[in-house]
């Protein structure tokens, strides 16, 4: 009897291995708290081969966050023009709630912006959120301002896990349905 062996993986497909991991080992440790050997772990590749391919964890890290900051910039600009266009930003950027590990990188990326490239990538991601939202929305400055700076407390909420901790402190409680809504506070606890 033969052995039936797996295809092996192209070089991009292993690459896009090693960024999913990545991901999710960054979600979970931060910049600071994650090694370049959690995440070849994850991945099930040799920490060796993650540097090869990567360089250093400061690069990884970067192309794992502009990844993540891109889906996040393509959410909002699949957002066509026109008098609904700021509630379905909005919307857009809600659903992409549901994916957890993308919007605690994110969140990782603004603390870790002390780095340049991801400062770089941190200050594009925020403009251009600002950019899009005045382009789809024919909205003010003041009000795209409104808009980036409320999705950046609804991720701060979510990382902190407020929805799931309703009911500790009446102060937070509050803040955090003003901020998200009935809705959304029991949309981010179940999951």
């Amino acid at each position: 009897m033969k052995a039936t062996t797996s295809p092996r993986m192209s070089s991009d497909q292993r690459r896009e291995q090693i960024l999913q991991a990545a991901l999710a080992v960054f979600a979970h440790g931060g910049f600071t708290g994650t090694s370049t050997d959690q995440v070849a772990r994850a991945a099930g590749v040799s920490q060796p081969y993650v540097v090869r391919l990567f360089g250093s964890k400061a690069e990884l890290f970067a192309q794992v966050y502009a990844h993540a900051s891109q889906r996040v910039l393509e959410a909002l600009a699949a957002v066509p023009p026109g008098p609904d266009a700021g509630e379905a930003m909005g919307q857009a950027y809600v659903d992409l709630l549901q994916d957890r590990d993308l919007l605690m990188v994110v969140m990782h990326g603004f603390v870790a912006g002390a780095d340049p490239a991801i400062g770089a990538i941190a200050r594009h991601t925020l403009g251009e959120a600002f950019r899009l939202f005045r382009e789809r929305t024919g909205g003010s400055e003041e009000e795209a301002r409104v808009f980036v700076a409320h999705g950046m407390l609804i991720n701060v909420l979510v990382a902190s896990q407020a929805p799931q901790h309703v009911g500790d402190d009446p102060d937070v409680d509050a803040l955090t349905i003003c901020t998200m809504g009935d809705k959304l506070v029991a949309a981010a606890r179940a999951s």
